[in-house]
């Protein structure tokens, strides 16, 4: 028996239901903010990640799908989303219209790591972009739009922020970064050493528990901030305090990716284990202007739907539709007049084989249906149809034209 690779999973019964929920409520909820649909390749340049998520980043350095197509094109698999968004926005020259933009999406992603709970090799986000609007206000209608779509979720979380600077107030810090991590250096793991020299901003988000226990006493950077970035972060926390927001101020927090400046934050939830966090994102006002467009700011999140999964509350599925049947052979192919015309307003489940009423009745149940509509010996003699509504329990019996 063929199985599914390692790191893959099906999608079927209660998971695709509760796939289904997530991903619904979460389109409700952006298209209340103004968001609109896009949909962009799965496969992809090379090129696009190494310039937008960052050479020294795990993504890159360890984690991609890559390979070289037949044509000799070097190309991966969608490790993250947006990317191929910004460059969706900048090849429609989208960059170049007054309008804001703001888009929604959702779909599989891939990398190849360690599979753990709530973490695959092909995983599925949910995500949103905004485009053409600096302001600090958008950072924190985001976060709000979030926490609305895991209250509907009625999922718990918790809020982490913080300040990752701005192209002024970046260079000074990572030199007084730098410096640090040289003298603590023969303690680091392989990977911040490395990391040293590419991009040091990266050591903060070692997961590595001896390296966090070292880092705790690194300069931070949202204590060296610019006037500008140091304004928009006041904001930012202002407004979620009078929003009755709860969240922490995470001097670590940089995300996994290189593209992010000033606000970053992530939702973390302590139920699904060490790997907490279930959403996250930020600012990248640069990113569009790395990937060759016209320099505008955007901000955006992702949401790991495998994450939440088993922390969503589904909602009790009412009974819906009719489950249609016939008791004796000769009445199976009158069913499928009236499953013709009621499927142009409701669901219709169709039982093909003549079966005893008892076994009927559990048809009806497993396809969680209103209504029974059953075709016995007397009903065809008649020209008539028996009913019943399973949420009132009234029977009736009515002619077949009338149904």
């Amino acid at each position: 028996m063929i199985k599914p690779l390692r790191g893959m999973k099906d999608l079927t019964f209660e998971d695709s239901r509760r796939f289904v929920h997530i991903v619904t409520t979460a389109i409700n909820i952006a298209k209340r903010y103004g968001y609109s649909y896009i949909e962009t390749p799965i496969l992809e340049e090379t090129a696009l990640f190494r310039r937008s998520v960052g050479e020294s980043s795990d993504i890159v350095g360890k984690e991609m799908y890559r390979f070289e197509d037949k044509g000799g094109n070097d190309v991966c698999m969608r490790p993250e989303g947006t990317a191929g968004i910004v460059r969706a926005f900048v090849s429609a020259k989208l960059d170049r219209q007054p309008v804001k933009q703001k888009f929604y999406y959702y779909g599989p992603m891939f990398r190849y790591e360690r599979p753990q709970k709530g973490r695959l090799r092909e995983f599925h986000q949910f995500g949103c972009e905004s485009f053409g609007e600096a302001s600090v206000y958008e950072d924190f209608t985001i976060i709000t739009m979030i926490g609305q779509i895991f209250d509907e979720l009625g999922i718990g979380f918790d809020l982490l922020i913080n300040s990752l600077g701005c192209p002024e107030c970046m260079p000074p810090y990572k030199q007084n970064l730098v410096g640090f991590l040289t003298d603590i250096s023969p303690e680091l793991c392989e990977d911040c050493n490395r990391r040293i020299g590419t991009n040091p901003i990266r050591v903060l988000d070692c997961k590595n528990e001896k390296c966090q226990s070292l880092l705790e006493s690194s300069p931070k950077l949202i204590s060296n901030l610019c006037e500008e970035c140091d304004t928009d972060f006041l904001k930012l926390t202002a407004l979620l305090d009078k929003a009755g927001i709860s969240y922490t101020v995470d001097t670590n927090l940089v995300r996994g990716l290189d593209y992010y400046n000033k606000t970053a934050f992530e939702f973390v939830s302590n139920e699904i284990g060490s790997q907490s966090a279930i959403a996250g994102g930020g600012r990248y006002d640069k990113l569009v202007e790395y990937l060759d467009g016209k320099p505008t700011p955007a901000v955006g999140f992702a949401i790991g739907i495998e994450r939440i999964m088993e922390l969503v509350q589904m909602p009790e599925v009412d009974r819906e539709g009719y489950y249609m049947g016939a008791l004796v052979p000769e009445a199976v192919e009158l069913l499928f007049a009236l499953a013709a015309k009621k499927r142009q307003e409701t669901k219709v489940t169709v039982e093909y084989n003549s079966k005893g009423f008892k076994s009927h009745m559990k048809g009806v149940d497993k396809a969680n249906a209103r209504f029974a509509l059953l075709i016995g010996e007397d009903e065809l003699k008649n020209g008539t149809v028996w009913v019943k509504d399973l949420e009132t329990k009234e029977e009736r019996t009515v002619p077949f034209d009338e149904v």
